[in-house]
């Protein structure tokens, strides 16, 4: 994700009364102040994060990986040490995501400008080092980047572009596009065009619901997955904006549970939105210390704790430790789906 407006010149009134008419969807108060407390927050040993995003967690090496996009480094969250571990990489000051290669416990991609490219690293090190491009898009926009991406269940990688913050309007000028890359013929192909932010994408276990955030979209939407990784099929899932007009935040980075309930977090809203994916009703608020939270995964042994990553890029103030701290919630009841390394091959 990156800093959007996220509530225009909206008075604090109007803003609350916009974030309240989004509890509709809410459970009674009663049950839902049982709910909110039973989970947990706890903030993790890790750097403040300019903008953290893109956790992904492995399971073979159970560790949570992920990217700090303007600090230009990746991090490793070992869960048994209880440490994180942080490098950067010669000549890339911009890391867009990062994710662990199958068959090679050294090697990750991650996105750099428009490219996806191979590194190497133990994990341990401060420095990782370049191995190759993978591939590219769009070589004539130079003003895009690539933001969120991800793998599914076959080792495809999906990722998007968006077009960078300081050059205009992006919920105006939608430049971005979405893509699925094919390894064995090594090409990018087209998903979807006209994306602002391209972010928060998730499966459900069974692997043929795919769930797409374009935050400048301000929803989240479903999609049918074909056998060879295509979507069809759109339906809004949920829409946040209120009566038609922005909320108070963007949703940004998203992910799911075994029960197909989506987690969207949201950049301006220090909140996790537990999301009913088939009736698109909030059933949970899980409150963050900090105001830009980007994106959550699964992970811990039993996939049952969420991980939660947040910056401290300022915007409209500057943003105060814990912004950018990595966060772990527990107590939700809930297990995540297994996250899954990229097939290169």
């Amino acid at each position: 994700m990156h800093s959007v407006p996220v509530g225009g010149s909206v008075d604090r009134s109007k803003r609350l009364k916009r974030h309240h008419s989004l509890q509709r969807a809410k459970p009674p108060r009663d049950k839902q102040k049982k709910k909110m407390a039973s989970y947990k927050v706890e903030q993790l040993p890790s750097p403040l994060s300019v903008l953290g995003e893109g956790p992904h967690w492995d399971v073979e090496r159970q560790s949570l990986y992920y990217n700090d996009i303007y600090g230009g480094s990746i991090h490793r969250y070992d869960y048994a040490e209880n440490k994180t571990y942080n490098a950067t990489i010669d000549g890339f000051p911009v890391i867009s995501f990062i994710i662990p290669v199958k068959g090679n416990d050294r090697h990750f991609i991650i996105g750099t400008d428009r490219k996806v490219t191979l590194v190497d690293w133990d994990g341990r090190s401060e420095k990782a080092t370049f191995v190759r491009t993978v591939g590219e898009v769009e070589p004539t926009m130079e003003d895009n980047r690539f933001n969120d991406a991800k793998v599914d269940s076959k080792g495809r990688f999906y990722g998007g572009t968006m077009r960078l913050e300081a050059k205009g309007d992006i919920f105006e000028m939608r430049l971005g596009t979405f893509y699925r890359y094919d390894a064995k013929q090594g090409k990018f192909v087209t998903l979807k065009e006209k994306i602002g932010v391209s972010n928060g994408l998730c499966w459900n276990e069974a692997g043929n619901l795919f769930y797409y955030i374009d935050s400048c979209d301000l929803d989240v939407k479903e999609y049918q997955v074909d056998a060879n990784g295509d979507i069809s099929g759109e339906r809004v899932v949920i829409d946040f904006r209120v009566n038609g007009e922005r909320p108070p935040f963007v949703p940004d980075g998203m992910t799911i549970d075994a029960n197909g309930s989506l987690y969207v977090a949201t950049f301006g809203g220090s909140t996790v939105y537990k999301v009913n994916s088939k009736t698109g009703k909030v059933e949970l608020e899980i409150k963050l210390p900090c105001e830009q939270v980007t994106s959550a995964a699964f992970g811990g042994p039993n996939l049952d704790i969420l991980y939660v990553t947040t910056a401290a890029k300022e915007f409209k103030s500057p943003q105060p430790a814990p912004a950018g701290a990595l966060f772990a919630v527990t107590g939700l009841g809930v297990k995540g789906t297994p996250m899954y390394p990229v097939d290169l091959s």
